[in-house]
């Protein structure tokens, strides 16, 4: 897996986790990653500093955050969060671990289109991913599996 932090044309910035490089440039290319703010779809990689730790001590949680964002508490990216997962909640159905088999025979036309999430590992993502089954990570888990 490998971490990016993207930006849209409107200058939002977020960040998404890809199974690899080729899994992020196939959904590129093929026009599936949108902005988490606004919901377009022309994102493409921001400037990433790397993450080097000098100390052992515990992390800074801010300082996580995309440099670009430095006025951005962490309570702010917590209520995002949650506004995504109410919205995700609220407008599609949760399939569970049927998750790739859904996405796949939507894609195949062999059940009609309808937004769905849920899970895949990391072998069925990649194989969606390679079928070219517009696919995208989402940053959060269901709720009935948060403690």
């Amino acid at each position: 897996m490998i971490k990016y932090t993207l930006k849209c044309d409107d200058g939002h910035a977020f960040e998404s986790w890809f199974a690899s490089a080729s899994a992020f440039e196939s959904l590129s290319v093929a026009g599936h990653l949108a902005c988490v703010t606004c919901g377009s779809s022309k994102v493409e990689k921001a400037i990433m500093t790397p993450r080097v730790s000098t100390c052992k001590s515990k992390p800074n949680i801010a300082a996580a955050l995309p440099s670009d964002t430095p006025d951005k508490a962490p309570s702010d990216v917590a209520e995002t969060l949650s506004k995504m997962r109410s919205a995700v909640e609220s407008s599609a159905t949760y399939v569970g671990k049927d998750f790739a088999r859904e996405a796949r025979d939507m894609h195949l036309g062999d059940v009609p289109d309808r937004p769905i999430w849920g899970e895949a590992n990391a072998k069925e993502a990649k194989a969606l991913i390679d079928d070219g089954v517009p696919v995208a990570p989402l940053p959060f888990i269901p709720t009935r599996k948060v403690n």
